[in-house]
């Protein structure tokens, strides 16, 4: 096999240091730790004596990963636990039991799995603990549709938004007001249980409420919200009749609203954010660093249409590599968070890849710069790449094989675009998710 060349080697180091850092196991035990009897959790310290079981719950692509590091503390202590994880990023665990199911469609696997895990803390008395474990797709691995709303209406909804732009805050506000347990409700399924949530944050400001659709986090939005969302992105005709029918019975009082503040329930629970995108951007800068880069961090908040994202990096770089602005190469210009794609086309790809094809569009003829994107999960969109990696030359060598780089830019189609070249970013699955890591390399 040729040898990579030099910037492209170093991108993807940069890229793994940052999937390290992502690590959730190790993420659960900075954070976590047991002295001799006592669990101490975030600096909170909790007695295991006065608790009669321990019970582990949880969903996310990263649970099975968070859940091995608990049982690696706790041991024998634990009485019994379910995780959901997506299918291929499984554990081997003796205590807490894996179901893999649906991503980034709930299906019916994670609704047999999410409803064991609600039948088992609602049997959770007052003198036992509940650990709960929430990771980046939670949201859609942890499905419980309220009624009216079936699993198929889930799934037809969910597919809408995930199409329409709306952004992850948008698309959990709707899922939380169709779900028999998100939106703190598993908390209140618990109560009067003592309940920690560990959570991996893969959302832009680390909201407990937007984690995993906020399963043991107070919920501010409302059925109204709800409402609002699917008008905003003109899908109020066009989801399942029943979904109507649930949103208007809450806003007319007829269902009740997700879990507040105020509920009794939050008492006794505890959030812990255990890892978040930052940190995986700030092992990307130390590695960048090793390089002989002047690491430049963007901001790890990004967020907005992946096109337009990419169109503003590749400005940046351009003037970096042109004016010394605002620093003179070799950078390494690194950005997280989470940007969205507005479907247009009918073609494969993610939104990493389609920031990486914008990317080299603007950067072509370009010397000196190099662009890698990849999500932390180890996939992007409905493929099996993590993302891809591009630079100046990259159009030009697509245009010798035939391949228009704008005809599938505009079909959303990155993936055969970059699969035909080579330079898919293909990692497998990572068991964590802390959003996406953003990479420019300037020589």
């Amino acid at each position: 096999m040729a040898r990579l060349p030099t910037a492209r080697r170093e991108a993807r180091a940069i890229f793994r240091a940052a999937l390290q850092a992502a690590d959730p196991a190790a993420a659960v035990r900075r954070h976590v730790r047991l002295e001799g009897e006592t669990l101490v959790v975030g600096g909170c310290r909790y007695l295991l004596r006065r608790f009669d079981r321990i019970w582990v719950v949880g969903a996310g692509k990263a649970s099975a990963a968070m859940a091995s590091a608990v049982e690696g503390l706790l041991g024998r202590r634990i009485a019994g636990g379910l995780v959901n994880v997506k299918y291929g990023h499984a554990a081997r665990l003796r205590r807490i039991e894996i179901n893999e199911s649906g991503h980034p469609l709930p299906d019916a696997a994670g609704v047999r799995g999410t409803r064991r895990i609600a039948e088992m803390v609602e049997r959770a008395g007052k003198r036992d603990l509940v650990i709960c474990l929430i990771s980046g797709g939670a949201s859609a691995l942890l499905p419980l549709p309220a009624p009216p709303v079936t699993l198929e209406e889930k799934q037809a909804v969910t597919g809408l938004l995930l199409a329409s732009g709306a952004s992850i805050a948008e698309i959990n506000a709707v899922r939380k007001h169709l779900s028999a347990i998100k939106g703190g409700q598993l908390a209140k399924l618990a109560y009067p249980a003592t309940v920690i949530s560990l959570l991996l944050s893969d959302v832009v400001g680390d909201a407990l409420d937007v984690i995993g659709s906020g399963p043991t986090a107070p919920d501010p939005s409302t059925f109204a919200d709800a409402r609002a969302i699917l008008e905003k992105y003109a899908l109020d005709a066009r989801v399942p009749a029943a979904v109507r029918e649930r949103l208007a019975a809450g806003m007319r009082g007829e269902v009740p609203e997700t879990s507040k503040a105020n509920d009794p329930a939050f008492r006794s629970t505890r959030n812990v954010i255990v890892g978040s995108n930052r940190l995986a951007v700030d092992a990307a800068a130390a590695m960048a660093r090793q390089f002989g880069f002047k690491p430049l961090v963007l901001s790890t908040t990004i967020e907005g249409e992946t096109r337009e994202v990419a169109r503003m990096h590749a400005a940046i770089a351009r003037e970096v590599a042109t004016s010394g602005r605002p620093a003179r190469p070799p950078v390494c210009l690194i950005s997280g968070g989470e940007t969205t794609v507005t479907l247009r086309g009918a073609g494969l790809g993610g939104r990493n890849q389609e920031f990486v094809l914008a990317a080299a569009i603007d950067l072509a003829g370009c010397p000196g710069v190099t662009v890698l994107s990849g999500g932390t999960d180890g996939t992007d969109g409905p493929t099996d790449a993590a993302g891809a990696i591009a630079d100046g030359a990259t159009l030009a060598r697509a245009g010798a094989r035939g391949l228009d780089a704008r005809r599938h830019l505009a079909e959303n189609d990155s993936y055969r675009f970059f699969d035909a070249l080579g330079d898919l970013l293909k990692t497998g699955p990572t068991r964590t998710n802390a959003m996406d890591v953003r990479l420019l390399l300037i020589r």
